[in-house]
């Protein structure tokens, strides 16, 4: 089993940042690829960026040059640093974990409102 917890979320303006943060509990061992992914209202559930156990890392074209995925092994948490934030950048973002086995994991999920 794997936990993730997620934090970081807010409310911010058009060209600001934000960092989420996702806290990785349990079988931590057994994970090959952590993710971000965002749902926005009335759309499905989208990979944001992802990053692997060799630490390549894969982004979506739409946030190619403005979000940043990392992981602090030693504090167990996998980052999302966002920057010039657009308003269509709103969603709920959710971290996730994918096992050598393909099992999937999921957090609760972190509001990001971007305004204009």
């Amino acid at each position: 089993q794997v936990q993730l917890v997620e934090s970081g979320g807010g409310l911010v303006q058009a060209g600001g940042s934000l960092r989420l943060s996702c806290a990785v509990s349990g079988s931590t061992f057994s994970i090959n690829v952590m993710g971000w992914h965002r749902q926005a209202p009335g759309k499905q559930r989208e990979l944001v960026a992802a990053i692997n156990s060799d630490s390549s890392t894969n982004y979506a074209d739409s946030v190619k040059g403005r979000f940043t995925i990392s992981r602090d092994n030693a504090k167990s948490t996998v980052y999302l640093q966002m920057s010039s934030l657009k308003p269509e950048d709103t969603a709920v973002y959710y971290c996730s974990a994918r096992t050598k086995l393909f099992r999937s994991y999921w957090g609760q999920g972190t509001q990001v409102t971007v305004s204009s």
